[in-house]
């Protein structure tokens, strides 16, 4: 009887301390394959100075728009004129304005066609000649600035990472003939949606002539641009001028019959 106990205590014992050992050694569960990791997209390519030069041109210069604009020109004895106007561009050969105060200037008209620029002296019933870098209406753009926006066909460029930013690509511009505005100019985009915000403009000797910063960026009607122009005048620095777009419909399509020298003063 004793012996018989003693066998079953034994045998127990074995059983027990194999499932222990069993248990002690037994591979762990295999460990959850980790998710694979998600590729970030890579950074879209920054434009050409090509690309970013014709979305200039496609902001400060639609193929074809009527506008009403304001101009104020504060000069540095501290007085200041304010213009009003009418805008009206075909193409990008043709460009027509019509002002209509103050009324020193009421009745003047200029036309641009091609290289050709002319203003209507109501007084003396005839357009005369004018040159593309004189002073638009004795502000602080220049005749260019407003009637010759065609900075592809004005300009070669190329990107200046030397004056760029985080915020704003850097467009060095070479003028290709003297019918552009300047010698040199610079131009400030912005990266998010590459509209300009800044712009610096040189001379033939390397100075700086002016200075401007586009602002109040607004839709109009669906064509989103600068509202305002501020152009700073860097060799008179007490005189500046303020361009504001008051209006603007890309949707005309005028008759080539308004750009043309007998259609003024009518």
């Amino acid at each position: 009887m004793h012996h018989r106990i003693r066998r079953f205590l034994a045998t127990s014992l074995s059983l027990v301390t194999t499932a222990i050992t069993g248990a002690a050694f037994a591979a762990p569960p295999a460990a959850k394959a980790a998710p694979p990791a998600t590729a970030r997209p890579a950074p879209a390519p920054a434009p050409t100075a090509g690309e970013l030069l014709a979305a200039y041109d496609a902001v400060m210069g639609p193929v074809n728009f009527e506008a009403q604009v304001r101009m104020v020109a504060y000069r540095d004895d501290g007085s200041s004129r304010d213009y009003t106007m009418k805008v009206l561009k075909k193409g990008d050969e043709k460009f027509r304005i019509w002002f209509a105060a103050p009324s020193a200037v009421a009745g003047q008209e200029m036309l641009r066609v091609g290289d050709n620029l002319w203003v209507y002296m109501p007084n003396l019933k005839r357009a005369i000649r004018l040159a593309n870098r004189d002073s638009f209406q004795g502000g602080d753009f220049n005749n260019a600035d407003v009637l010759r926006v065609n900075y592809q066909k004005d300009y070669d460029a190329k990107l200046d990472p030397a004056c760029a930013s985080e915020q704003a690509w850097c467009v060095e511009l070479s003028a290709k003939s003297k019918n552009a505005s300047y010698d040199r100019v610079q131009l400030w985009l912005r990266k998010a949606d590459k509209q300009p915000v800044a712009g610096a403009y040189y001379g033939g000797s390397g100075k700086l002539l002016r200075r401007a910063t586009f602002r109040a960026h607004k839709s109009y009607a669906g064509l989103t641009r600068p509202g305002e122009i501020v152009m700073r005048n860097m060799l008179n620095t007490k005189r500046y001028s303020i361009m504001a777009w008051e209006s603007m419909n890309t949707g005309v399509n005028p008759p080539a019959s308004r750009f043309v020298l007998d259609d003024m003063g009518k």
